[in-house]
């Protein structure tokens, strides 16, 4: 397989999301506390539905009163789970002064790197502006590098040149698409993050650039640089910008869930009072089974909600589960660019 052939078959997928449609929605971009009220929702249309066919029944008391005792007790476990999950975050937060000057010096750096590759006085402060920005930069340096080369005598190395260019072209115009028009807070500008493939691009960069580094001029080594130093700082400002999100994500997940913990454990100790009675149910036969399922539906929303957030922040660190250029294969055994030992010596 050609070079040509390699960068084509593995430079479209890389970075993209790995399903679409309705699947996508539920674990990544749907609203959190829609996906949530939609699972509660379809628990609701199950149990009146099994019910409706005779395969459960809420009549025996003992049943009930012991599902609403496990109930209780799950809640408990959650909110417990919520919890730990804070201190977690907050932990994350405590340092001391020498620790935050660090954290704050490293933080400047990097931007210093953003201002000066980008060629601005001040770099932007919203995280989405910031990588956009990155972006742009990527663009504008990837556009250096094929004009850098026009004259190169070497035709190989133009055409593999500008299929690469070309490839960097289309990413960054569809996440410039999506950036510009988010604001940090909302999951689109995290997604075109995370799906921006920017390992790849270092990947094949440094694998042109070794290989046709003999016929490249000075004004071409120096734009090839540029291009990866910006490729870096993509990766750096995407990892800080998905660790950022996460953290309010997470946070406003443990809220949440607390929100919903009381009327869920409330819900439970109704469902158990309801059949309190010596003689059964204290409710009309008809009525007992939709008020069961809505008491039941309540009690389960901390579990809807738990499943709707982990979902996303699973998924994202999935698919952001190593820096720079290591790519996972579907196939162990295949990859592009194969090379042998001492290669570069023949």
């Amino acid at each position: 397989m050609s070079d040509d052939e390699e960068l084509e078959s593995y430079g479209a997928d890389m970075g993209q999301k790995s399903s679409t449609g309705v699947f996508e929605w539920v674990i990544v971009d749907g609203n959190r506390l829609l996906v949530a009220a939609l699972l509660t929702a379809a628990v609701s249309v199950l149990l009146l539905g099994l019910n409706a066919f005779d395969v459960i029944a809420f009549q025996n008391a003992n049943s009930v009163t012991r599902v609403a005792s496990g109930m209780i007790a799950g809640t408990f476990s959650l909110v417990t789970l919520v919890v730990s999950i804070n201190q977690m975050i907050l932990s994350q937060e405590f340092s001391s002064a020498g620790e935050a000057r660090d954290q704050l010096d490293g933080v400047m750096d990097f931007r210093e790197d953003v201002e000066s590759l980008a060629k601005v006085p001040a770099s932007p402060a919203s995280p989405s502006r910031l990588i956009d920005l990155i972006v742009v930069t990527i663009h504008e340096r990837a556009d250096d590098l094929e004009e850098s080369v026009s004259d190169n005598r070497d035709a190989d190395c133009r055409d593999a040149v500008s299929q690469y260019v070309a490839g960097i072209d289309d990413s960054t115009q569809r996440i410039h698409e999506t950036l510009k028009e988010t604001e940090f807070g909302t999951f689109n500008a995290v997604s075109a993050a995370i799906n921006y493939n920017d390992a790849w691009q270092i990947y094949a960069g440094r694998h042109l650039y070794g290989r046709y580094e003999d016929s490249f001029s000075e004004e071409t080594s120096e734009a090839f640089e540029r291009l990866l130093d910006a490729l870096r700082l993509f990766d750096v400002a995407r990892e800080q910008f998905k660790t950022t999100y996460l953290q309010r994500e997470l946070t406003q997940f443990s809220r949440q869930t607390l929100y919903c913990g009381v009327p869920s454990v409330l819900s439970a100790i109704v469902l158990g009072l309801v059949y309190a009675d010596i003689s059964g149910s204290s409710l009309a036969p008809d009525l007992l089974p939709f008020v069961a399922v809505a008491l039941i539906t309540v009690v389960v929303s901390p579990l809807a909600l738990l499943a709707a957030y982990i979902l996303r922040t699973a998924t994202v660190a999935h698919r952001t589960a190593s820096i720079g250029p290591m790519l996972p294969q579907k196939d162990p055994e295949e990859g592009p660019f194969d090379v042998s030992y001492g290669e570069s010596e023949e």
